[in-house]
């Protein structure tokens, strides 16, 4: 049986989504246990990625919580409670920096 993280990373790559990132926020906060990030290289394309991450989970019998910003298509997340994707062009990620600020403790964060 797929995890919920192997269709995400499997809907992911069907897509051709760049750099993709899983990252441990179990430890963090009680959000989520998982967050994903990776990037699309347009807007289209960043829309696609999310469509195609919601219809392969609702294909396993999974409900998205909420997605969110598929209408600028610059940053959309799909929540799928345990897991939550974020899907970003380029400059948006780079601006961001989820990867370094989801990655430091809690005693590093100013």
């Amino acid at each position: 049986m797929q995890t919920l993280k192997d269709i995400v990373i499997n809907a992911l790559e069907d897509m051709k989504a760049k750099d993709i990132v899983t990252l441990d926020v179990k430890p963090l906060t009680s959000v989520a246990d998982l967050m994903i990030v990776t990037s699309g290289t347009s807007n289209r394309h960043v829309k696609s990625i999310a469509d195609n991450v919601r219809e392969k989970v609702k294909q396993h019998g999974i409900q998205p919580l909420g997605v969110e910003g598929e209408d600028v298509a610059e940053w959309v997340l799909v929540d799928l409670g345990d897991i939550i994707v974020h899907i970003m062009l380029p400059d948006t990620r780079r601006f961001y920096d989820l990867e370094k600020l989801w990655s430091m403790s809690p005693d590093q964060q100013v």
